[in-house]
């Protein structure tokens, strides 16, 4: 969203707590807290040097972005440091690509902190109260919103990272306990080969 300014937007402020992470290990958001409520905060990729580099648990943030219609999220614009540097989304410099990183499989069983939504407010996945970031594709998540809403208990399956900001899993398999685990996406219906049998020779003979 660098094509908008920053100063026509209100400010939120709040202290900062951790990074939120997507699929990729990369920092695409963070969680702040002010006296009243928990904000998830998106940021896009590109901002996750400036934005790691400038940033620490405990100290306070201000930030100016938009709020998507139905989802607690706010989207970005620009993001200020306690030490007083304004870190801005101008948009990535060139063409940039995700990371190359090896995923291992990983499990979790946890309550759900809070719901993670992308920047237009789809429902992304979870976060979890041992810190786990758990992601999921927003057409699958529509079918799980319960699972991922704030204080559900919620167990998964999928592919995994740890990185120095925390552990993600992308979601392959999700339920309310280990027991009970259903696939994120459903199998691709087969399609059956038309028989051609001796019968239909004979008929069109």
């Amino acid at each position: 969203m660098h094509w908008i300014d920053p100063d026509s937007l209100p400010e939120v402020a709040g202290t900062f707590e951790r990074f939120v992470l997507n699929p990729h290990g990369e920092v695409d958001g963070f969680v702040m807290k002010d006296k009243q409520a928990v904000i998830l905060v998106h940021t896009p990729p590109h901002m996750e040097a400036e934005l790691t580099r400038h940033l620490k648990p405990g100290e306070k943030v201000r930030v100016r972005g938009v709020r998507p219609r139905g989802a607690s999220l706010l989207a970005a614009i620009a993001v200020s440091t306690a030490g007083g540097r304004e870190i801005v989304d101008n948009g990535p410099d060139h063409e940039r690509g995700h990371p190359k990183v090896k995923h291992e499989p990983m499990s979790v069983q946890d309550r759900v902190e809070l719901s993670l939504f992308g920047p237009k407010g789809e429902l992304r996945g979870a976060l979890l109260s041992n810190g786990t970031v758990l992601r999921i594709g927003p057409k699958e998540a529509e079918h799980f919103a319960t699972l991922l809403a704030p204080g559900a208990r919620l167990a998964a399956r999928g592919d995994g990272l740890q990185t120095r900001h925390g552990r993600v899993i992308h979601a392959l398999e999700i339920g309310p306990d280990s027991e009970r685990l259903t696939p994120v996406k459903k199998p691709k219906p087969k399609h059956k080969k038309p028989k051609h049998g001796h019968d239909e020779d004979s008929r069109a003979a």
